[in-house]
């Protein structure tokens, strides 16, 4: 009787014990709940401090690890690719494996490439491919002085224009073949960016630092033989980019300003290699207009990576969506009326209307393009503007515009 009674007595121990630890389970897991359910309140009310129980740590401790599993994480690019004044910096969600081979993040396209490295033809492709002529089209902006000062279809005008244009074009693949061969071992890590040419293997690292230096000491020697104000222009924008390249990239603002600088270098450019006087409201222009392209850019890429996790460049994650709306909104702001203003001075020294009439069709054009800074989709603006026609139609009513303002 007495094993029977202290059989019953520890039968009703377990039992109470399983109760109360039973109770401590539910306990816990609604302590939990509630803790990921006001784990925001939690973290700006200071939970965490010390003399808070241990059992409310361990209770918070596995949804703060869930809410960061679940977090977009934006990686860092560290390539720190120079195209991002070129176009060539198009941030790219993560990649997923694919056998196709047209796919350019894919195993089988990659090995595609890599097949033709060690080879005369892989190296002779691979150099027409860093060279990346598609980009020198941004380089017509070198026409932009001799046509705003009435002087574009002077033989000689024109030709140091051409001259300009062609020294800009070498120094810009001068810089493509530097900067990749920087950031070769990156390159290599990247899904997409290991397919180019130096990355890949078609260039050998020691041929593209050769070719870079050809490139960009036959800019600086024809600029120099052109114009001594052009070899200046020239040797104040490889001097900025090479910095760009070799860390100033991965600043904050530093790096928007970059940017925006070589676009308005192509343009002083053009005046310099000609000889011909640049107005303080078309530097203006210009360079505002500039760094509003600029950061629509880096709102598109901010936007991108914070929708799909792309990879983006270290100075980006300094950048939020409210600060960059802050900049292209002023920047579009100062443009516009520098615009207004060498609008008017037009209309002075011109004797024409034509002058303030092409302020519509530039007010137009930028709000327009704002729109599609707004949707994120300007992160190439030479694509924006292919793509879109009215954007297209605006364009060539402002060049008709300036046209009979200068030339009748």
């Amino acid at each position: 009787m007495a094993d029977k009674n202290e059989t019953e007595a520890d039968t009703g121990k377990t039992d109470a014990s399983a109760e109360a630890d039973t109770g401590k389970t539910d306990a816990s897991a609604e302590a939990g709940g509630s803790n990921g359910a006001h784990v925001g309140d939690a973290l700006l009310n200071g939970a965490g401090k010390t003399g808070e129980t241990t059992g409310t740590d361990a209770a918070v401790e596995p949804d703060e690890k869930t809410a960061q599993a679940e977090r977009i994480e934006v990686e860092t690019d560290g390539e720190g690719t120079i195209g991002a004044e070129f176009g060539d910096e198009v941030l790219e969600p993560a990649a997923k494996k694919s056998d196709d081979i047209k796919d350019k993040s894919s195993d089988a396209y990659h090995a595609k490439v890599t097949a033709k490295a060690g080879t005369t033809a892989g190296l002779v492709t691979g150099l027409i491919k860093e060279l990346r002529p598609k980009q020198w089209v941004k380089n017509v902006l070198v026409l932009a002085v001799p046509f705003a000062a009435g002087q574009i279809l002077d033989p000689a005008v024109l030709w140091h224009a051409v001259l300009a244009f062609i020294v800009f074009s070498m120094a810009a693949s001068g810089i493509y073949f530097v900067n990749d061969a920087i950031d070769v071992e990156a390159d290599r890590q990247h899904p997409t960016k290991r397919n180019r040419p130096i990355a890949a293997g078609l260039i050998p690292v020691p041929i593209a630092y050769a070719v870079c230096v050809l490139l960009l000491g036959g800019s600086l020697l024809i600029s120099g033989l052109t114009s001594m104000s052009l070899l200046a222009v020239m040797a104040v924008y490889i001097a900025v980019q090479l910095g760009y390249c070799f860390g100033l990239k991965h600043q904050p603002v530093i790096d928007l300003c970059i940017v925006a600088s070589g676009f308005l270098l192509r343009a002083i450019a053009g005046g310099a290699a000609a000889g011909l006087v640049i107005t303080q409201w078309f530097y203006l222009i210009v360079a505002f207009g500039s760094l509003f392209m600029v950061a629509g850019k880096r709102y598109a890429e901010v936007k991108l990576a914070m929708e799909t996790g792309a990879k983006i460049r270290k100075s980006l994650k300094a950048y939020s969506p409210s600060y960059l709306r802050f900049v292209w909104a002023i920047a579009a702001a100062i443009t516009i009326m520098a615009y207004a203003l060498w609008a008017y001075d037009i209309r002075e020294f011109e004797n024409s209307r034509w002058g303030l009439i092409s302020i519509v069709p530039m007010v137009v054009a930028i709000l327009r393009y704002a729109v599609d800074i707004d949707k994120g989709i300007a992160g190439e603006p030479e694509e924006v503007v292919l793509k879109d026609k009215v954007l297209m139609v605006l364009g060539v009513i402002l060049a008709g515009c300036l046209f009979l303002a200068f030339y009748l």
